[in-house]
């Protein structure tokens, strides 16, 4: 049995807490399932993740585009097209997903 002097607190290295950082956000796993379909378009995100503000999937998309897990290329039209991607670290989070899509449909 597990006391309340035997809990270890999770430090910042903790490969789970660097994990739940990167993961922590109401819609960031969200934008992960659309993502691992393929590239999208910012509008192709927002209309697929109902109830989100332009400005919170701006800025989640920016907070994972500077950890390194998608990437941003705007093509000179007009009006512009951006157009995101998983990048090979951010596919990495697909076994993640995976299971929680596994977890959710044996809830009730």
């Amino acid at each position: 049995m597990l006391l309340v002097d035997d809990v270890v607190p999770c430090e910042p290295a903790c490969p789970v807490s660097r994990a739940a950082k990167v993961l922590d956000g109401k819609w960031t796993t969200l934008i992960f399932r659309e993502l691992l379909r393929g590239t999208r378009r910012y509008s192709q995100l927002q209309r697929s993740l109902e109830g989100i503000s332009p400005r919170m999937l701006a800025l989640r998309l920016a907070a994972l585009e500077a950890e390194g897990l998608i990437s941003k290329t705007i093509y000179p039209t007009v009006p512009p097209k951006t157009e995101y991607a998983l990048t090979a670290q951010g596919r990495r989070v697909e076994p993640v997903i995976a299971a929680m899509a596994t977890f959710g449909e044996h809830l009730a």
